[in-house]
């Protein structure tokens, strides 16, 4: 692997996650006009739209068991989308995306041996009792409830992704799996949600729906192709640190020192977690 590949890999995984962020940033500002289940209905249902249209995936590409673990994969991408929306109305972006991490480092810390299978849970657990503000009121118990539901459905994704991933050639499962969770999603949205659509919403939908996951699937499915698995882990490990960052930049959410210290924490478990162990054979995971 020659450097310049790898730091293209890096490049390529970093602004993956700037998407993923920027992405959260338009839903943001679209769950106080349509709320949070119709966001995460109107950017389910556009990026499977998009990835049916771009994959066209054949019937050939699969069998009846590989299909329906597709389908069950959408559920749960349209469980996460839903939780963590839910969950951007009550807590600020880095909060809401630390939380939410803790699911995929409980599976990275499964690869992880020795002293690592309790230092990086402790880290973890750190991390969360410094965002949860104990001596200062606390946040928002609903909000918490919901990002950490959203990340124990991201840690069964994940586990489906890889299995997906392994029987399902190319980005076949992903066009089948999205399309479903744009489904699934339809049955939440309030009726109210879908008569307050406008064409300019729907566009702005349209950016979001590129945002988060079709740029950023792409972009991390060719860093994977430069990146070891650990280096790649460590990188994506970063997420709540560029989500604290964006949210304090484009949406003026100040997390305080503690909660700086929290992200911190849960990032440096992240990292640590994706050094001890990993998958020979990695696969991306589309976040919130």
């Amino acid at each position: 692997m020659t450097t310049d590949h790898a730091r293209n890999g890096v490049l390529m995984a970093i602004a993956a996650q700037m998407c993923i962020q920027l992405g959260l940033v338009v839903a943001v500002g679209l769950i106080d006009q349509i709320g949070s289940d119709g966001t995460a209905w109107l950017r389910l249902s556009l990026a499977g739209i998009i990835l049916l249209i771009a994959v066209r995936p054949r019937p050939s590409a699969f069998t009846w068991r590989t299909f329906g673990m597709c389908v069950v994969l959408g559920c749960v991408t349209a469980a996460i989308s839903l939780l963590f929306m839910a969950s951007l109305d009550r807590l600020t972006l880095g909060t809401a995306t630390a939380l939410e991490f803790l699911g995929p480092l409980a599976i990275a810390m499964l690869h992880g041996r020795g002293r690592a299978r309790v230092l990086w849970p402790a880290l973890a657990l750190l991390g969360v009792v410094l965002l949860s503000h104990p001596f200062g009121g606390g946040i928002d118990g609903k909000g918490a409830f919901l990002a950490l539901a959203a990340g124990v459905c991201w840690a069964v994704y994940i586990l489906l992704t890889q299995r997906v991933g392994d029987q399902v050639a190319g980005i076949n499962g992903l066009a089948i799996s999205m399309p479903v969770a744009g489904l699934v999603s339809t049955f939440f949205v309030d009726s109210i949600g879908f008569s307050l659509l406008t064409p300019q919403l729907l566009l702005i939908g349209l950016g979001m729906a590129l945002l988060l996951p079709v740029i950023p699937y792409v972009l991390e499915l060719l860093a994977l192709r430069r990146l070891t698995t650990a280096t790649f882990g460590v990188l994506m490990s970063l997420e709540p640190a560029f989500a604290a960052l964006v949210g304090f930049l484009l949406l003026d959410q100040n997390p305080g020192i503690a909660g700086l210290l929290g992200i911190g924490a849960v990032v440096a478990a992240g990292v640590g977690a994706a050094r001890a162990g990993g998958r020979e054979m990695a696969v991306p995971v589309e976040v919130g």
